[in-house]
């Protein structure tokens, strides 16, 4: 009998090194199915080529061990995938990271003997030597551990819980958090069956599963009964990351959440078009009042039942510490991967809340994933977006770069330039205003969006067009107009800076055309396509269009930004423009590159 496809290792897409990177072949047949399931314990790294690489890391592997994940699961699908098998020391190191999360177990004073100080204390247990011995071994851990009569168990005061996760976390022990919540004020929060324009409403299937894999203690957190003492009728569950792509409807989820679990919700957004928008919807479906409902931004300070505030004040100490003291039960990180680093001390000191972080990616351009994982909680649901494209929940997508050429003498003076400069000049290239014109003839009559990071830049593209400029010094009422009249078509073209990047709900979009972005920023790349991501009326596709200039620092940035729309299923289509008129059939959007 003939061997079948699948065996043959030739057509195996995987490539194991022993420094735990994985090589990718996206000509392999089996390239599909080995990216599905490498994404749930590594992360991508870049994309160029056929060669995609993939990193397993301890806190990608700590999220799959939360999951239910177990070493030998992990090497079954490495060893199935893998074209030369898989060195020794990844499946050692695969085995210790694993193990070691559910290794440290926090949980409440079972010995409480009516003093204050032991009735509020918790316990920090460990649960095999290699733990332990971290514990005894560093320093830094002094301050937030009172050793106790068993060699075995440490205690913690109750202000330092997020203190101790996050130190343990930097060395590399993940702690599994079960000491259970404050419920905070209780406050029924009922979701509406038809929304305020009439129309019915509720949630969609694969975000009631969000909402109950967020409540509910993952596989991997599965402990004795014993452990689960004091841990109210959710057990562990109760904190960690949703991860569903733009337009996906990370809002309802946080409001189905909100719902079952009844108490007053703080809510953090990025900025006060994402506060209004998270309040919009809350009073589209839910039951709650307008006098329920605050928001608490640079506009108005409302502190209610259910309060959404922006992440900038909440980072300022005098805020910070109103939200502190307030009887929070529940609190909501929108874009948590956006987590601002001077609130992780306000995060680490609310860790007796329930915590909800959403995002479409769990990727941090400043590498602290770890600090996300330790205070927010590990990744409990993922929906890719390819998958809701294809249930059509959220609108096929299609993605061009379109290569511009240097205006005359542009290259010399990139070539001069120091630092970031070249990076910029580059980027402002004048011939992509040229390319802008062309897309905006070409898509005639749809809602489109300019974007980018430059200001200059987006003030002369808006001059060429005639449109209107929208920044971060346009107030927000003014903001609040431009959208309004970009929804309804009264403007059907917008040039907006970053401001737009994130949380903003422009639902008739179809067409986005990127001028310019930051850096290599992947969450960039993927907010920025979810502006237009929200399924369409008709029907019909969008299209995300990104200008590069040729063999520049521009176009090395724009290779590193496409890396998490590639892990995502997503490909680009390249089209070269020569300085004249492009038409639809020149920018090869059927084809994938």
């Amino acid at each position: 009998m003939p061997a079948k496809h699948s065996n043959r290792r030739h057509e195996r897409a995987l490539i194991v090194q022993s420094d735990g990177s994985l090589l990718v072949d996206t000509q392999a047949s089996g390239y599909q199915s080995a990216r599905e399931e490498l994404s749930a314990f590594a992360q991508i790294v870049k994309t160029p080529g056929q060669l995609h690489t993939y990193r397993i890391t301890p806190v990608s592997l700590w999220n799959a061990a939360a999951a239910g994940w177990t070493p030998e699961q992990v090497m079954e699908v490495l060893e199935r995938h893998a074209r030369y098998g898989v060195p020794e020391s990844v499946s050692e190191r695969i085995g210790e990271q694993i193990k070691r999360w559910g290794s440290l177990i926090l949980r409440a004073d079972e010995e409480a003997d009516g003093t204050s100080e032991s009735d509020n204390r918790l316990r920090l247990v460990a649960k095999d030597p290699d733990a332990a011995e971290a514990i005894a071994r560093y320093e830094s851990l002094a301050e937030v551990l009172t050793a106790s009569t068993d060699e075995w168990t440490w205690y913690v005061r109750p202000g330092d819980r997020g203190n101790v996760k996050q130190i343990l976390a930097r060395l590399g022990f993940p702690v599994l958090d079960m000491a259970g919540y404050t419920d905070g004020t209780p406050l029924s929060i009922n979701v509406r069956t038809t929304k305020m324009d009439g129309s019915e409403f509720a949630l969609r299937s694969y975000q009631e599963s969000a909402v109950e894999s967020f409540l509910a203690a993952a596989p991997g957190e599965q402990v004795n009964d014993r452990l689960l003492n004091g841990l109210g009728s959710y057990g562990s569950g109760g904190h960690g990351v949703v991860v569903l792509p733009c337009g996906g409807g990370k809002t309802i989820v946080g409001i189905g959440a909100m719902a079952r679990l009844g108490m007053h919700t703080l809510i953090l957004a990025t900025g006060a078009t994402a506060v209004r928008q998270w309040i919009t919807e809350i009073l589209d479906k839910t039951e709650l009042t307008a006098e329920e409902v605050g928001e608490y931004s640079g506009q108005r300070k409302q502190i209610r039942p259910v309060t959404v505030a922006t992440y900038q004040i909440a980072t300022r100490p005098r805020h910070r510490a109103l939200f502190e003291r307030q009887d929070f039960g529940f609190i909501i990180y929108d874009e948590v991967h956006l987590l601002p680093a001077p609130l992780f001390r306000t995060t680490a000191y609310l860790q007796a809340r329930r915590r909800l972080g959403m995002t479409a990616t769990l990727v941090r351009e400043d590498g602290r994933e770890a600090e996300v994982f330790s205070l927010i909680g590990p990744k409990r649901y993922e929906m890719p977006w390819r998958s809701l494209e294809g249930s059509g929940w959220v609108a096929t997508a299609q993605c061009c770069e379109i290569r511009v050429p240097p205006t005359p003498g542009l290259a010399d003076r990139v070539d001069s330039a120091q630092g970031q400069d070249r990076y910029r000049l580059a980027a402002e290239n004048k011939n992509k205003d040229r390319v802008v014109e062309d897309l905006i003839a070409i898509h005639e009559g749809e809602r489109i969006l300019v974007i980018g990071q430059y200001l200059d830049q987006l003030r002369r593209v808006a001059s060429r067009l005639r449109a209107p400029i929208l920044t971060g010094d346009v107030p927000q009422d003014e903001r609040d107009d431009l959208y309004a009249a970009f929804r309804c078509g009264d403007q059907p073209v917008l040039v907006v800076s970053r401001v737009a990047n994130f949380s903003v709900d422009l639902p008739d979009a179809t067409v986005c055309v990127q001028v310019s972005g930051l850096f290599g920023s992947r969450q960039e790349e993927a907010q920025r396509l979810g502006r237009i991501l929200r399924p369409k009326s008709d029907g019909r596709k969008a299209l995300f269009y990104t200008l590069v200039t040729v063999d520049t620092p521009d176009q090395h940035f724009a290779l590193a930004r496409q890396r998490f729309l590639t892990e995502q299923g997503y490909r680009y289509s390249i089209a070269d423009w020569q300085g004249k008129s492009m038409d639809v059939s020149a920018l090869g959007l059927e084809g994938a590159v």
